[in-house]
């Protein structure tokens, strides 16, 4: 099942000395963005060995604390404010863009239905340092979720698309157009994990997948597609504009 992010609630003007305390509590809640559950088993076992060792060691509580805080931030999954205007697809992953072009849809999935012939792709390369999780790019519903096993290239290598590790997400839009979402391991990613199922309903910036840690994420676009960003951009999961999709009554554009 994907999560849902929503804005910041809008928090009433405190009152006394309670008031502003739990108005400041909320502000430190919304400044602090939530972590996906994913990264649990991570962030647990690297507390326990740093505090464990800082237990054997008798100092070392800032080192420990430290460590532990900067992992659990590999796991954040910030709110996002997702544009609603119908015909665009948005980005599903912050990163850099390191790849505009064409490239074939999974074969599994054409298999499965999906419509063959080259598509405009858009690859997101994710550094350690950028936010990991996954967002769905448009409204609609799942058609498959697909993994498929495999090396351990450079994400930001074109090759990694076809030999290494990833997920292949299916969504076809409420528009009826079909677009696919790659998770690409890479160097140092070893776990994918996709929290979205074939049937699922979903929204467009929702979350519903987390690469540890890094890597690359395609999306594959309806032929026809407009697109908005070049290679060395910046993109900003669930906010930025990476398409606009062709016309949904318009021939030859992909759509079932």
């Amino acid at each position: 099942m994907v999560s849902s992010d929503h804005s910041p609630a809008q928090h009433a003007v405190p009152t006394g000395p309670a008031g502003t305390v739990r108005h400041a509590l909320a502000l430190v809640r919304d400044t602090i963005p939530p972590l996906h559950p994913g990264g649990a088993p991570v962030i647990g076992a690297v507390a326990v060995a740093a505090f464990g060792l800082r237990a054997l060691r008798g100092r070392g509580t800032f080192a420990a604390l430290a460590t532990t805080a900067g992992v659990a931030a590999f796991f954040r999954a910030p709110k996002r404010t997702t544009p609603r205007r119908d015909g665009i697809a948005v980005a599903p992953a912050d990163g850099t863009v390191s790849l505009v072009d064409t490239a074939e849809p999974p074969e599994d999935l054409v298999a499965l239905g999906l419509p063959p012939g080259p598509r405009p792709r858009v690859s997101v390369f994710l550094s350690v340092y950028d936010v990991h999780v996954q967002r769905v790019p448009v409204d609609g519903q799942v058609q498959a979720v697909e993994h498929r096993p495999g090396g351990y290239l450079s994400a930001d290598l074109p090759a990694a698309s076809d030999t290494n590790a990833r997920t292949a997400l299916w969504v076809h839009g409420t528009d009826g157009h079909d677009l696919v979402v790659l998770q690409i391991a890479g160097l140092v990613a070893r776990r994918i994990v996709c929290d979205a199922a074939a049937g699922d309903e979903v929204r467009a910036g929702e979350v519903y997948g987390l690469i540890r840690f890094g890597s690359r994420v395609d999306l594959l676009l309806p032929p026809g597609s407009t697109i908005h960003v070049e290679p060395g951009q910046r993109a900003v999961g669930g906010e930025t504009v990476l398409a606009d999709l062709p016309a949904a009554d318009r021939p030859g554009t992909g759509t079932r």
